[in-house]
């Protein structure tokens, strides 16, 4: 072999691992960038409240995806906006449980609680052993968050887990969308929604708290980290990496959650809770990586 075909048999594996490693960072800064928003958001509380912040980021995650997706709200059908509608006041409800359960208590538990509806729309369908096993493991792992204890927010695990249920509606919703409606049309129209929602209690609240500057600035990063860097480097991910690996990689927002909770806004959690969130992140990845194997290898056994 000559050495210029030594050199592009080696190049070859280095070209195709280069777009898997990016997509990797990509998903890392995702992740990131949402729990650090959610952060940012969480230091503008005493000032506009959960419902001013949500308010701001709805806003600011309309005016992105309706400049990404462009929809043509017109040429809508009575079909296509009903599940567009939905979806609306899902991502409505489902930021504001979240903001208010992070406000009452802190960010690492109340993101792991919600990360249980995407992990129960995951196993709902499934019959499979490893999938029960997973969804027991998440059990535990749940009731020793919420083990009651002199100190336990039993109003703020309730918003917690009502975020989840929307979480998984919101999951289930996007699918109808994408069915009726082609590219980000459906998705746009449904942030333009939500946004046009919050534009009362919104102005309510800016006019009752008189916000500072610092709260509304922090409002505002909180919508460009929480919703327009997460979408667009989500969107670029997508396209370097297997969907099945999108999928575990997104297990271990509940831990960034922690981390950036307890660094940011000094929210400590014991040792039985990390133990706790280490569980419920393990039975979502195993279950998620698992299906997408054995997806994948039926269709191999198809073609």
């Amino acid at each position: 072999m000559t050495l210029e075909a030594r050199a592009e048999t080696s190049a070859a594996p280095a070209q195709a691992s280069s777009p898997r490693w990016s997509g990797v960072a990509l998903m890392m800064g995702s992740g990131l960038s949402n729990q650090v928003g959610a952060s940012i958001a969480a230091l503008a509380f005493p000032v506009l409240g959960p419902a001013g912040v949500v308010a701001v980021r709805q806003w600011v995650a309309a005016v992105v995806l309706l400049s990404a997706g462009r929809p043509n709200l017109r040429s809508f059908t009575a079909a296509q906006w009903r599940p567009v509608l939905g979806l609306a006041a899902v991502f409505a409800t489902m930021n504001l449980t979240l903001y208010a359960a992070i406000d009452r208590i802190g960010l690492g538990l109340a993101v792991t609680l919600e990360f249980l509806g995407p992990l129960t729309v995951a196993l709902a369908s499934s019959r499979r052993r490893i999938d029960l096993a997973c969804a027991l493991a998440a059990a535990v792992g749940v009731v020793v968050l919420t083990r009651p204890r002199p100190s336990t927010d039993y109003l703020g695990i309730g918003l917690a887990l009502i975020a989840a249920v929307c979480w998984g509606c919101y999951i289930l919703l996007n699918r109808a969308v994408g069915e009726r409606l082609p590219g980000l049309q459906g998705s746009a129209a449904a942030a333009a929604v939500s946004g046009l929602l919050y534009l009362p209690l919104g102005a309510a609240v800016l006019w009752l708290h008189q916000p500072t500057v610092g709260s509304l600035l922090c409002a505002l990063a909180a919508g460009v980290l929480s919703s327009a860097v997460p979408f667009l480097a989500d969107l670029l991910a997508l396209r370097r990496v297997p969907a099945r690996f999108f999928g575990i990689f997104m297990s271990v927002n509940p831990v960034f959650a922690a981390l950036i909770g307890m660094l940011v806004l000094d929210q400590y959690l014991g040792a039985a809770s990390w133990l706790a969130i280490t569980v419920i992140v393990t039975a979502n990845a195993v279950s998620v990586g698992t299906a997408a194997s054995r997806s994948e290898k039926e269709t191999n056994l198809l073609r």
